[in-house]
């Protein structure tokens, strides 16, 4: 549910979220952080601790928490008469696609966020109907799908704002875990980007020529300045002061953050940490790894787990999503329901 706030000026940041138990709407600390995810059309939520409320899950296609009790919204701070900048998506076999887009389908199509924005605008009950060459569609807005009027596939689609330069030059330390006392070295630090998924992917040097602790040394270097890489036929540059990775072929932009890895200390000081291993199709115990197309490690698995030690968490590879279960420590295929042991092993 989208409210406008009546303000004179524009603010710092042109959004708020807020929480309510049913009697004051109070606004969520370090909201940016809701926000670059909310942005992302791969993101269905996210579950962030308040001081208030606790633990709270949020869905972002309902704009609802997963407790009835707790109320949820998100205020647009732009001044009256002035329209926010919203991006229209279709899930395609793969991956979550703008209308219009360079590189999707859509390019034969005259069909853009814009247009779908306004109709949707005019009437957000209603459909909206074009066409790609000589095929048919229909955007039903109240279930949120597009169906080939031919084939009668249908398929999911998502609106969400734009992420802006404002939201991505936030500084992103402040994400870090209230209850820690520990304070990370010069080169304890992780540096990620938000990949298309709305999941934050760490910085890998057989992949871009840099990892974490390359950025963070040229990051030490100059904080305001930028480092270039190319991936594949792209090349890209990584701006420190905007906080952002921009595609310089195409202009895409993303998020980036930089956020102390105080599990590299932990490791320094106790040892190796616990080792996640999943019992594969072959018999053998095999850790997870983002060097195999798993978009998880070890690490990112284990902080989970201190989190919530009973909780679960959902991650990808190339090919499927899964979800890990702490309490039962199982793995299981979203899509195939195939479900694996997981073992967490203390070295």
């Amino acid at each position: 549910m989208k409210k406008t706030l009546d303000t004179g000026s524009l603010p710092q940041k042109h959004y708020e979220w807020q929480l309510s138990n049913g009697h004051h709407w109070l606004r969520i600390d370090n909201d940016h952080v809701i926000e670059t995810h909310y942005c992302q059309p791969g993101a269905r939520g996210i579950t962030i601790n308040t001081d208030t409320h606790g633990k709270v899950s949020i869905d972002f296609d309902k704009l609802q928490t997963l407790n009835a009790a707790i109320k949820v919204q998100r205020l647009s701070l732009l001044p009256q008469g002035q329209m926010e900048d919203i991006c229209w998506y279709f899930r395609d076999d793969q991956l979550w696609r703008e209308y219009g887009s360079q590189g999707t389908i859509m390019l034969v199509s005259s069909v853009s966020s814009k247009d779908v924005e306004q109709w949707f605008s005019l009437n957000p009950q209603g459909t909206f109907s074009f066409n790609v060459g000589s095929t048919s569609y229909i955007l039903d807005f109240p279930t949120m799908t597009q169906t080939n009027c031919l084939t009668g596939l249908c398929r999911n689609i998502r609106r969400r704002p734009k992420l802006t330069s404002s939201t991505e030059s936030l500084n992103w330390t402040s994400v870090l875990p209230a209850t820690s006392s520990s304070k990370p070295t010069a080169d304890g630090f992780k540096w990620e980007f938000m990949g298309e998924e709305g999941e934050w992917m760490e910085y890998q040097a057989h992949i871009c020529s840099y990892d974490s602790a390359a950025i963070e040394s040229q990051y030490q270097l100059n904080p305001s300045g930028q480092i270039h890489f190319r991936i594949n036929r792209y090349s890209y540059a990584l701006d420190f002061a905007n906080m952002c990775q921009v595609n310089e072929n195409v202009g895409t932009r993303r998020a980036v953050r930089r956020i102390a890895d105080f599990g590299s200390q932990q490791k320094s000081r106790t040892g190796a940490q616990p080792r996640w291993q999943f019992h594969d199709i072959d018999g053998i115990w095999r850790d997870y790894s983002k060097a195999y197309g798993c978009n998880v490690s070890c690490q990112d698995i284990e902080v989970q787990y201190q989190n919530n030690p009973l909780g679960t968490m959902i991650f990808t590879t190339k090919s499927f999503n899964y979800e890990l279960d702490f309490s039962a420590m199982t793995q299981r295929n979203l899509s195939t329901n195939t479900i694996r042991p997981v073992q967490r092993l203390n070295w």
